[in-house]
């Protein structure tokens, strides 16, 4: 029984964690994982094993179990890859009403340093420490239900624009100008030229509602922002729609659907993750109210009055609107002056919304100009020069359709899901101004 043994037979795995319930009671399984924490007590060894579906608690007992595998027990090492087959009993005490009481036990691998942290409970270091070593930080349990709850959010996105007849698209992310002019821009050698890191499909997703009319892309952008706060970094996905003939109000119900969508995926097959995140707050809403720009102005006024019309709202202005709307809000309406050349605007207010969470700005987007001569008025009045956006200008030649669409960071949301307060915590390798490995 002992693993250093050669000739042993090989363990196959006939069951993940998540399977195994109370029904299990007697039965022979065989199960794979990693060693996140072992603890004596007595005559008795707990070790608690994960696989990629959840925990698994094993007992070994001095006097019940096979001295061999006692013996053993005390070789074992937390990390440490192993097969366990065995015979499961229903326990009221242990997590998930069963344990698995070992008659043989495979080493696959074993650990050669200890992390700085402990995968179970206890003190964590901060996360540019966690981040060193990434892939062991995403053993934590709840690291791995953000992770999960990240892939179900992505596919949860996915269906709701497939099952609407959306196209999905892939857009270009090396380009050769700026989507919406400034420096935020990662430049890059591309064989003799200049060329540059996108921040934005939007051009791209305008041009292609052309000839598909509704179409969704999610994909990775990027921005030289050198800021480093708990809402920033420098890769993200954006979950981009675009679609013709709808204006901007048209969005807001999209969004608000889609929210739904994936509030109702989430508690369905993932509320297990969700409540060992203590993240169901978020679900409570069933539609998002929505204030203008000029309400808020008035609503900031009555705490900060040194805020004018035409500001951007800033991170005070966002907590002092988060105590009125706590959870999912539009502000609409926002003046021309401060959004992008692609915004249709009217006078001095313009098509557009921007769509919060308390104090966190998760998305933005509007009804789009799809006249050329005012696209050209409005990138001149942005100093911008329409001859580096003719590659999008030519299209509107074509009968280019009235239009609306949004762009969400991802990341942002998945911290909203999540219960998170810093962005890192979100995605698998984040990268910000500071961090490029790993």
């Amino acid at each position: 029984m002992n693993a250093d043994n050669k000739d042993q037979k090989k363990l196959i795995r006939t069951s993940y964690s998540k399977d195994i319930t109370p029904d299990f009671d007697e039965k022979n399984i065989t199960v794979v994982g990693w060693i996140v924490s072992i603890r004596k007590q007595g005559k008795i060894y707990f070790i608690m094993l994960y696989d990629s579906t959840g925990p698994l608690q094993i007992i070994i007992k001095k006097g019940v179990s096979h001295n061999d595998i006692f013996a053993q027990a005390e070789t074992l090492k937390e990390h440490s890859s192993i097969a366990v087959q065995g015979i499961i009993k229903k326990s009221d005490k242990a997590p998930k009403g069963v344990e698995l009481h070992p008659e043989e036990i495979s080493v696959l691998s074993t650990t050669n340093k200890i992390p700085p942290f402990s995968l179970y409970g206890g003190q964590l270091p901060n996360i540019d420490k966690r981040l060193d070593i990434r892939a062991v930080d995403l053993r934590r349990p709840s690291a791995q239900s953000i992770m999960k709850l990240r892939a179900k959010t992505l596919q949860s996105i996915r269906n709701f624009y497939i099952d609407r007849d959306y196209l999905e698209v892939n857009t270009p992310k090396i380009i050769a100008t700026a989507t919406e002019g400034g420096s935020a821009l990662f430049p890059m050698l591309y064989y003799d030229k200049e060329a540059f890191l996108t921040q934005s499909p939007q051009l791209f997703k305008e041009q292609l509602v052309l000839p598909f009319e509704k179409v969704f892309e999610i994909a990775y952008a990027y921005r030289a922002e050198k800021s480093r706060t708990l809402y920033h970094i420098s890769e993200f996905i954006s979950v981009d729609m675009e679609q013709a003939f709808i204006d901007y109000k048209d969005v807001l119900k999209i969004i608000e659907d889609l929210l739904l969508h994936i509030k109702n995926d989430l508690l369905e097959t993932s509320s297990e993750h969700l409540e060992l995140l203590d993240s169901k707050d978020w679900t409570t809403f069933d539609s998002i109210p929505s204030i203008t720009y000029n309400n808020a102005i008035d609503l900031i006024k009555e705490v900060d009055s040194k805020i004018e019309w035409g500001d951007d709202l800033s991170t005070k202005s966002m907590d002092i609107l988060s105590k009125k709307f706590p959870h999912f809000y539009y502000v609409t309406d926002w003046p021309s002056a401060g959004k992008p050349f692609y915004i249709k605007c009217e006078g001095d207010y313009s098509e557009s919304f921007d769509l919060m969470y308390g104090n966190k700005e998760l998305a933005s987007g509007g009804t789009r100009v799809n006249d050329k001569d005012e696209l050209i008025d409005r990138l001149k009045q942005k100093n911008l020069n329409p001859n580096g956006f003719d590659f999008h200008l030519r299209v509107f030649d074509y009968g280019m359709p009235p239009h609306a669409g949004f762009g969400l960071g991802f990341e942002r949301l998945m911290m909203t899901i999540a219960n998170q307060t810093n962005i890192r915590e979100v995605g698998l390798f984040p990268r910000d101004q500071h961090r490029l490995s790993p």
